[in-house]
């Protein structure tokens, strides 16, 4: 008897494990005009289970989608293409997925003849309406990597919940926590550099400019910008207005070039693209810099922004954040100085609203922490594999493994 209930104890436990497993598809997304890997573009789950499911593809175009149970079909979609969906039953993993652009339809007369600012100021009204009026928990990805030159000196990356209040409230009680990251360092003295710039997990708090209205949709910062609506584009084969943003005067603090993309239908803003003023490098140094160690001459080259939302039954959400610094260091009495990229991304791999409850005391991730403190070494080849993550690219493959292979001798 007892034997016979330590067999049933391990054929238990043995289909715990089974179910626990993920299922997994993969694949490339290419561009069906050239054949060039499509970046950035979505992938989202059909039937498996998990609200919002989705990644997206890395620099190779190459993604992997992660669920309980395989999904029926996923859809790929992409500013400029037609959204594909693909039926799983009828094709296996690894896929090729091949995004054919979009033609526009919109009257071009109409469109030129809306007021740019207007489109703006409509969409603003709206956004109580058009994003999520309940709290949400977001489960996401996140990635920080720095170069210095073209060489990788570090890379930092984590799992976590994002949780935020309805987008008819600010973002003061808008929070992140780390559940679960690893790191890694250049064992190189000489690529040490404990500089900080703005981003980090707390960017789609922060950088969130439908909700964070501080950040740019308001009144005194868009009456500091000249508008012009531009050629219309396509997102996941819904219409949208492209008003283009660029400084119309000198402030105390650097302004931004780039493009709001506004749904049709909707008027909900669905992207925006934009670039730091680089014109002056005191006001741009204060709108990148953290801290950096004394003694270190920062010069800012350049700041720019993705922020993507995706919009599912009606309510518009956020998806995807990437920010990208790149500037200069030098130390004093240096003839030369150092190129440094610092780049941020997060993606949101699903959600929930069902018993939500926000983010408290140290759970919570500061602004002003640096989030490669808050995590461990990088060590098990396995980490992630019950998690949806961007993949890494094939570049930060192997410069993850030069370091590792440092660290080993």
């Amino acid at each position: 008897m007892m034997r016979r209930l330590l067999i049933l104890t391990f054929t238990a436990l043995l289909m715990l494990t089974a179910v626990a497993q993920k299922t997994a598809v993969s694949g490339t997304v290419v561009s069906g005009a050239d054949g060039g890997a499509v970046a950035g573009a979505t992938v989202t789950a059909d039937g498996a289970g998990d609200e919002g499911l989705a990644v997206v593809t890395n620099s190779d175009g190459f993604f992997t989608l992660k669920a309980d149970s395989m999904p029926r079909a996923i859809t790929v979609s992409f500013l400029g293409y037609r959204s594909q969906r693909v039926d799983l039953s009828r094709h296996s993993s690894p896929l090729t997925i091949r995004l054919q652009p979009t033609s526009i339809r919109l009257n071009e007369v109409v469109v030129m003849a809306e007021d740019p600012r207007q489109l703006v100021s409509d969409a603003i009204g709206k956004i109580g309406r058009n994003y999520s009026a309940v709290p949400e928990l977001y489960h996401c990805f996140y990635r920080e990597t720095a170069m210095k030159r073209q060489h990788y000196i570090c890379v930092a990356e984590g799992v976590v919940d994002m949780y935020k209040t309805p987008y008819s409230r600010s973002v003061t009680r808008d929070r992140v926590a780390i559940r679960k990251g690893r790191r890694l360092l250049s064992p190189k003295r000489s690529d040490t550099l404990s500089v900080k710039v703005l981003g980090g997990p707390v960017g789609p708090v922060l950088l969130d400019v439908v909700k964070n209205r501080d950040f740019l949709l308001n009144e005194a910062d868009l009456d500091c910008y000249d508008m012009k609506m531009e050629t219309p584009q396509s997102i996941a084969d819904r219409q949208q207005y492209v008003v283009s943003l660029t400084p119309r005067r000198v402030m105390p603090w650097a302004l931004y070039y780039g493009r709001l993309y506004i749904d049709v239908e909707t008027r909900a803003f669905t992207r925006a693209d934009l670039t730091l003023d680089m014109s002056s490098r005191e006001r741009a140094t204060q709108m990148m810099l953290v801290r950096k160690p004394a003694g270190v001459r920062f010069r800012p080259k350049e700041m720019s922004l993705l922020v993507d939302y995706r919009y599912e039954d009606g309510v518009t959400r956020i998806s995807y954040i990437r920010s990208t610094f790149r500037f200069n260091c030098d130390w004093r009495r240096r003839l030369l100085a150092t190129a440094f990229t610092a780049t941020c991304e997060m993606v949101v791999t699903s959600r929930t609203s069902s018993n939500v409850a926000p983010i408290r005391g140290r759970e919570s991730f500061d602004a002003r922490d640096a989030f490669f403190d808050k995590v461990e070494y990088f060590r098990d080849t396995t980490f992630w594999r019950d998690y949806n993550i961007i993949e890494p690219t094939e570049t930060l493959d192997r410069a993850i493994g030069r370091i590792m292979r440092k660290y080993n001798r």
